[in-house]
């Protein structure tokens, strides 16, 4: 029987992280790849008996309690799932509505997962493609961004966005906060923002970090790097948290990070305000040498967040 890989798809995610524990399977545990794992083993039970159901590869593996609207994972398919999924299934909608793409194969495996892995609704499938040559969901970025949402005592506190916004008792100075964060952009050691990981490299480049408010005032940080090294988002924002409360100015900021080691000076904060917003591609020709360049580098090192 064939069992080569014939088809690479890419699916986009969007996920509410407040029910799930983190993004990696864990027995016992209800996880996002645990449940669309699931979902796929459902989907490709029928007509593909002694091959094993779809694993994914994603993009950013998110903690407990961390929300996502770009996540990105591949998997792939063998010629018989892939012939599988191009069977007639229960169609989407009349087809004098429908369109094309809900009628493909990836648009069926989307409207099927989002039936099965989807049905509490904090789970979503947003999209899926056929993936490029050379694509690898977790090696072939070249950025990833994150954004958090935190309501300070001078903010409107909607309660319909407390489930991904941190709701924290003080007031913070937002413009020093932004001074600070702009001050760690660059490639540098991270380690006194990552959890440690025995072998693991902790030199990122931070390619833009800026804190603003928006019109009800939530103070809205967006980070974007070639990479994140465990808990290196939350403990940013802390650092920028300890600014805007007095506790710390820009130049010791930079003089903690250049020090490379774990501080008790700031806190990591809590998961609830974090999104992973968007991953960054390379254009399609250039997916696979950024694939190899990346797995190259991290060959001796663990995985990122």
């Amino acid at each position: 029987m064939e069992t080569e890989p014939a088809v690479r798809l890419r699916l986009d995610l969007a996920y509410d992280g407040a029910s799930f524990s983190g993004w990696s399977r864990q027995p016992g545990l209800r996880t996002v790849q645990g449940e669309l794992e699931q979902a796929l083993a459902t989907v490709f039970a029928r007509g593909a008996t002694e091959q094993p159901a779809p694993a994914l590869t994603v993009a950013g593996r998110t903690d407990a309690g961390v929300h996502a609207t770009g996540q990105v994972v591949h998997l792939d398919l063998t010629r018989e799932q892939w012939s599988a999924l191009q069977r007639p299934h229960r169609p989407a909608a009349p087809r004098s509505t429908a369109t094309a793409a809900e009628h493909s194969p990836e648009g069926s495996l989307v409207r099927r997962l989002n039936g099965i892995a989807g049905a509490a609704g904090d789970l979503v499938v947003t999209a899926a493609s056929v993936a490029p040559d050379g694509f690898d969901a977790r090696f072939s970025p070249i950025w990833r961004r994150y954004e958090y949402r935190l309501a300070d005592t001078s903010a409107a506190r909607d309660p319909r966005r407390r489930g991904h916004t941190l709701w924290y008792p003080g007031s913070l100075d937002a413009r020093a906060m932004d001074a600070a964060a702009r001050a760690l952009i660059g490639l540098h050691d991270f380690a006194a923002f990552c959890r440690p990981r025995e072998g693991a490299t902790t030199i990122r480049t931070l390619l833009d970090y800026d804190w603003h408010r928006d019109d009800d005032g939530v103070l809205i940080a967006t980070v974007r790097a070639d990479a994140f090294c465990h808990s290196m988002v939350r403990a940013l924002v802390g650092a920028a948290v300890a600014v805007g409360l007095g506790r710390l100015d820009a130049e010791r900021l930079v003089a903690i990070r250049d020090g490379a080691a774990r501080t008790s000076d700031f806190p990591v904060m809590g998961p609830r305000g974090l999104t992973l917003v968007e991953v960054g591609y390379p254009e399609d020709a250039e997916l696979a040498a950024r694939a190899e360049q990346t797995r190259a580098r991290r060959e001796l090192t663990a995985r990122p967040e």
